[in-house]
């Protein structure tokens, strides 16, 4: 109550760091939204890599479980070709990604606190139950849990990339079966020397590079109900995985910003010498025209505004909270819009650059083996592990390239799993109150948190991991659940707070009014294409299906679903459970669900002039004028 009277007088809030014991968010190339980051929790290499393949087709019959994020690639589904895909990729991200980019980071900035409590400024949807701050926690938690499974795997490869021979790039181990060939060039395949195999018998064959995928390191079983023994191997990559994460992320993000300096720019250092080498090999030249090359008629297809609305939000980390976690960590008069604007240019930049590299290798990858382009990607489930894998093994020194290419892997992953990790325990810890605290409480949080997610990831380990693996990748933090999310977040703060009224906060932050197109992007634009997508995705869903043959049960739809609408439910729930909860008329019980709840650092300094419009200057509170605001608060 106390906060709540001193919310009615104010108007305007400070422009000063007045929250204790947090470091400035340091800006870098990484953050959760950078474009090589694996998503933001998310399954997928980079996101260069998803536009990459979202221009593919893969229609093999295996399985995608590195984008299953991307909507049209799921189980062989034809994807967006050629450059088109950039245009909507291009459109979406101004109407909707960079506008709720903006949004989370100055909000968690202007409120000073992790996905939870920065819902304080309209309490109705953050409440002491589920509600919007908690949605975003369920799904940050589901992306932390199974995310890290992406690590894992290339730490596997990264690891088996130390050897004179890649173990995936010929046949005759113990997991090849005898379908196994080495012929990359389909001329070759009537070439007596090469074992007097047809064209058609070549068709039924299996390349080394899938059944080292499928055999050696997913021991794939039968199904979702037949979970098998622990892949031992997989499993110490996970447990290192975590240790990794947890040492990073223990003492907070002073700690981790020292470490991202190289997490972060290495990357790009391992980019440029892969671009380098992948134009000078034959054939990156058709790569890269048939990437810059757009087919004018996939515009018209809805799936390819679904795949690049699901690409847009999944990449710049949108509805998990994170965002604004790390813009917590900002001093309060943080030039934030420069700070979003620049690192979402970053963000689709550096995804633009990329691929460059992807395609320059596809290219190659087509020359070698006697086919059209849009044919390279189809005898795998993605870029990550089966196509770039096996694109190595056809250079000069293949090991030097695999184990660049996977320790690159690694970095982006770690950088996104630190900070999907930090910004679930940023809110986790901001719901304890302050009496609470106790010694080491921050890294015991951590411990508990990772010792958790680790123990759940063994059920993804198995032989029968990977269909669990996929239940959490096609239902728990999902492009339907983001955009669900993310409309909320827009509904609540130009609607419900009002998008004139968080812009003058902004404005008190950095000293100006940003620009109007982002009040009318919260206000209308971006909520309609949120929900225009959402709709699409719903309509065209389909179930969840593995390799094009096996059908999940009904009971494992039901707990994908439960994943779904555990995070999707809490809003709307919560709303009318705490509108039939409150005292009074319906009026009265909206105006006080809807009272912001200010931080103590709102307290500290007020503007002399209540209009921020026409703010010039900031003013401290003097010393008695603190303590009448005291007393009347009181």
């Amino acid at each position: 109550m106390a906060r709540r009277a001193w919310g009615r007088q104010a108007a305007a809030w400070p422009c000063r760091r007045v929250r204790p014991g947090r470091a400035r968010w340091t800006l870098s190339c990484r953050a959760w939204a950078s474009p090589w980051a694996w998503a933001t929790c998310g399954a997928f290499p980079t996101c260069a890599t998803r536009t990459a393949e979202a221009q593919l087709s893969n229609s093999d019959g295996h399985a995608c479980p590195v984008t299953a994020k991307q909507q049209a690639c799921r189980e062989g589904k034809e994807l967006a070709t050629e450059g088109v895909f950039l245009i909507p990729y291009v459109l979406i991200a101004l109407v909707g990604g960079i506008p709720i980019f903006f949004l989370e980071i100055s909000l968690g900035q202007f409120m000073k606190a992790g996905s939870i409590n920065v819902w304080n400024i309209c309490p109705i949807f953050k409440g002491s139950s589920p509600g919007l701050g908690y949605a975003s926690m369920v799904i940050v938690f589901y992306c932390n849990t199974y995310y890290i499974m992406v690590l894992a795997w290339g730490f596997y490869y990264l690891v088996k990339s130390f050897t004179t021979t890649l173990p995936w790039a010929t046949c005759g181990h113990a997991w090849n079966t005898g379908d196994c060939v080495e012929i990359f060039r389909h001329e070759d395949c009537a070439n007596a020397s090469l074992a007097n195999l047809t064209c058609d018998q070549l068709a039924d064959r299996r390349s080394p590079v899938i059944e080292f995928w499928e055999n050696k390191v997913l021991r794939l079983s039968a199904g979702l109900e037949v979970p098998g023994a622990l892949n031992w191997e997989v499993t110490l990559c996970l447990l290192a995985c975590w240790v990794l994460v947890y040492f990073c992320v223990w003492k907070g993000v002073k700690s981790t910003g020292k470490i991202v300096y190289f997490t972060a720019t290495f990357p790009y250092v391992v980019l440029v010498v892969l671009l380098v080498r992948g134009v000078l090999l034959p054939g990156a030249l058709d790569g890269i025209i048939y990437y810059l090359k757009p087919d004018w008629s996939k515009l018209a297809s809805p799936q390819v505004w679904i795949d690049a609305g699901t690409q847009i939000f999944f990449s710049y980390a949108i509805g998990l909270g994170a965002l604004t976690a790390l813009g917590s960590y900002n001093r309060f008069n943080n030039n934030c819009y420069k700070d979003a604007i620049i690192l979402a240019l970053i963000n689709s930049g550096t995804s633009f650059f990329a691929g460059f590299v992807v395609f320059s290798i596809l290219g190659f990858m087509a020359t070698e083996q006697g086919v059209h382009i849009s044919k390279v990607a189809e005898s795998g489930p993605g870029l990550a592990f089966i196509a770039y894998p096996r694109a190595v093994t056809l250079m000069p020194v293949a090991p030097l390239w695999a184990a660049l290419f996977f320790f690159m892997l690694l970095l982006l992953g770690l950088d996104s799993q630190f900070v999907g990790v930090e910004g679930f325990i940023t809110g986790l810890l901001d719901l304890l109150p302050a009496s609470y605290y106790f010694r080491f409480q921050r890294e015991i949080s951590v411990a508990l948190c990772c010792v958790l997610c680790f123990v759940i990831d063994l059920s993804m380990v198995t032989d029968g991991g990977m269909y669990v693996f996929q239940l959490f990748d096609y239902y728990s933090a999902s492009g339907t659940t983001l955009l669900w999310q993310a409309f909320w977040e827009c509904v609540v703060v130009a609607w419900v707070y009002g998008a004139d009224r968080f812009m003058d906060d902004i404005a008190c932050m950095i000293g100006y009014r940003p620009c109007p197109w982002m009040k009318w992007c919260w206000s209308f634009f971006t909520p309609l294409v949120c929900m225009g997508i959402f709709i699409f995705n719903v309509v065209y869903h389909e179930p969840l299906v593995y390799n094009n043959t096996y059908v999940y049960p009904w009971w494992g739809e039901a707990i994908g679903w439960a994943f779904a609408l555990s995070s999707m439910l809490c809003v709307p729930l919560y709303l009318l459970g705490s509108l039939l909860r409150a005292k009074g008329a319906t009026a009265e019980r909206w105006q006080h669900l809807t009272q912001p709840v200010w931080g103590l650092h709102h307290l500290e300094y007020r503007a002399q002039d209540a209009d921020v419009r026409g703010l010039t200057t900031l003013t401290p509170v003097s010393e008695s004028s603190k303590v009448i605001v005291v007393e009347s608060v009181m």
